[in-house]
C-alpha cells in the first residue's frame, strides 16, 4: 500500500506502519484508523480496496510529508529573518530550546565530538 508515495510496510500492523510517514506517530494513526473504521492490528496486505481509500482520504486531510516539511522550514526562516534569538541558534546549528551546551547537544549539531580525548584511536595491547 501507498499513501503519498511513500510505501506502508505490509508485514507491520497498521498502527505501526502508517508511522512510516513523516509527521504521524502512534496517536495520528490512532485517529486515522478510528476515522476510517479499520482495526490497529490489521496488516496493510489484508487490506481491502475500500479500506485502503479510507485510510488514504483520512491520511490527506492531515497535513503530512512535504506540507509539514515546507511549513517547519518556512518557520525557521520566519524566525532567522525577523533576527530572534532562536532564529540565530537555528542559524548556528545550536539548541533553541535553552539546553546547556557544553557537554551535551550533539544531536543539533550532529554528533560532532571536538575534544581531544574522544577521536583517539585505541592503542593495541602487546
Amino acid at each position: 500500500m501507498r499513501i503519498l508515495g511513500i510505501t506502508i510496510p505490509d508485514a507491520k500492523r497498521l498502527e505501526i506502519g502508517l508511522t512510516s510517514l513523516y509527521g504521524v506517530g502512534r496517536p495520528l494513526a490512532h485517529k486515522i484508523l478510528d476515522k476510517s473504521k479499520v482495526d490497529y492490528g490489521k496488516k496493510a496486505k489484508d487490506l481491502s480496496p475500500e479500506e485502503e481509500n479510507k485510510i488514504r482520504e483520512s491520511v490527506e486531510a492531515y497535513k503530512i510529508e512535504g506540507d509539514l516539511k515546507r511549513e517547519i522550514s518556512g518557520n525557521i526562516k520566519r524566525l532567522k529573518d525577523i533576527g530572534t534569538y532562536r532564529g540565530s541558534r537555528h542559524a548556528k546549528k545550536l539548541p533553541a530550546r535553552g539546553q546547556s551546551t557544553k557537554t551535551n547537544s550533539r544531536t543539533v549539531r550532529g554528533n560532532v565530538r571536538k575534544t581531544m580525548g574522544s577521536g583517539r584511536t585505541k592503542v593495541d595491547k602487546k
